[in-house]
């Protein structure tokens, strides 16, 4: 992934990501806390007691390599602990630590989430461990999750506390962390309406196998200035999913199209939240802007392009109470509120692995529905204007919370038949 945000100073690094982690709702003012140790053996960590809301790179403490501190604030309390995994393990450069609601749900049951729920998130997280409880801030809490990390885990469920876990950098940490709260919430939603369906090893590595940059590359590329307004466009709706919870750091793709059956679209292996318009992949007569990797769905991307005219945007992404219903294959039944069903209409099922398949995939090239749900994989939502495919996200979305919540109250009441039909006549003839 991106390591653009390691060209940036500790200090910065960390008051930008706990702010990601704050407004996503994954910790609160007082919980959590982030640390980077730099080169020099010097580690830069979140105060202890200042709000997580509202830290600017000044708050951020610098514990030296001999204990000296440099700040106006204490360390975290927590600094034990991620001192013990930098002498444990000399590889983890960053480390995070936070109460992220779902992942606290299994660290209180005492469990640890499968992350063969989602089709990519078992390669970003790797093997959780699990380490028992200790007091906050001691020592012997230090000692217990440093032994899990001994183990070669880089995320570990806390027993009765939360999470914690370690990265190359502070880029790849926050992407474990993302994907693997991802994994809790939507194990946890899918088990509200259904029983969680989980994936092989084999077909997670069919997914791995995937090579997108089998698409040749072209010779020379223009930049006319529509196709350039295109891209910024792309890169504010990228941002504006994640800051909505909507796509997460490892996992999403955007493409629309440009001029006829050529489009723009997300790479690979590109942070999302920090993505920019010259990460932008221009796909022109089947062939792929020269030096750049695009999304591996971007086959998928191109033939809907070609059979549906009408379809001038794309959006491929994992919103948790969407993928509750991709993973355990409970029917999305849209006819919540008349907007859900005008929007959306029928949403199809696939199976996971046929979106794999470049010569056999009529359900998701033909497909009249606003939106497809790829079992253990995604949601694939087309639309004309991109702000309007991206209101179709947001309105899917809605409509699966709204069902997913719904069900401790009673069994869900659709919209009849005949009220689907007043809604025909009025708003799609």
């Amino acid at each position: 992934m991106s390591k653009k945000l390691n060209l940036v100073h500790p200090r910065d690094q960390i008051t930008t990501i706990i702010s990601r982690i704050y407004k996503r709702g994954m910790t609160t003012t007082s919980g959590g806390n982030i640390s980077i140790i730099d080169n020099n053996g010097d580690i830069w960590v979140t105060p202890s007691a200042v709000d997580k809301g509202s830290l600017s790179p000044s708050d951020i403490v610098c514990v030296k390599k001999d204990g000296t501190i440099v700040g106006k604030h204490k360390p975290s309390s927590e600094f034990p602990f991620h001192k013990a995994i930098y002498d444990m393990r000399p590889d983890i450069k960053s480390v995070i630590h936070a109460h992220p609601p779902a992942l606290v749900s299994f660290s209180i049951v005492r469990k640890i989430p499968d992350t063969n729920i989602i089709s990519q998130a078992k390669h970003i997280c790797g093997p959780i461990g699990y380490a028992s409880y200790e007091l906050p801030g001691s020592e012997k809490l230090g000692d217990v999750i440093a032994e899990e990390f001994k183990k070669g885990y880089k995320a570990i469920i806390m027993e009765n506390h939360g999470t914690v876990l370690g990265g190359s950098d502070l880029t790849d940490a926050f992407e474990r962390f993302e994907a693997l709260e991802l994994c809790a919430r939507t194990i946890i939603y899918g088990s509200q309406i259904g029983t969680p369906n989980y994936l092989t090893d084999a077909q997670i590595d069919e997914f791995e196998a995937q090579i997108p940059s089998l698409i040749p590359e072209m010779e020379a590329i223009e930049y006319a200035s529509d196709e350039v307004e295109k891209r910024l466009e792309i890169c504010e709706i990228v941002k504006r999913a994640c800051q909505q919870g909507l796509m997460i750091s490892t996992y999403g793709t955007v493409s629309m199209r440009w001029e006829n059956n050529d489009f723009l679209i997300t790479p690979t292996d590109i942070n999302r939240w920090d993505m920019e318009i010259e990460d932008i992949v221009q796909i022109k007569g089947g062939k792929r802007e020269k030096g750049k990797t695009p999304s591996r769905g971007t086959w998928i991307h191109q033939e809907i392009y070609k059979r549906n005219p009408k379809v001038n945007s794309i959006i491929t992404t994992q919103s948790p109470y969407l993928m509750a219903f991709g993973v355990t294959g409970t029917y999305f039944d849209v006819r919540t509120i008349p907007e859900s069903w005008i929007f959306l209409q029928d949403v199809n099922a696939l199976e996971y692995g046929s979106h794999f398949k470049t010569n056999e995939n009529p359900e998701i090239l033909e497909a009249n529905s606003t939106a497809v749900i790829i079992q253990n994989d995604s949601v694939l939502i087309t639309g004309d204007q991109l702000l309007q495919t991206f209101d179709y996200l947001e309105v899917a979305e809605f409509s699966a919370k709204s069902i997913v919540l719904g069900t401790c109250l009673g069994e869900m009441v659709p919209i009849n038949d005949d009220q689907v039909e007043e809604l025909r006549k009025k708003f799609l003839v």
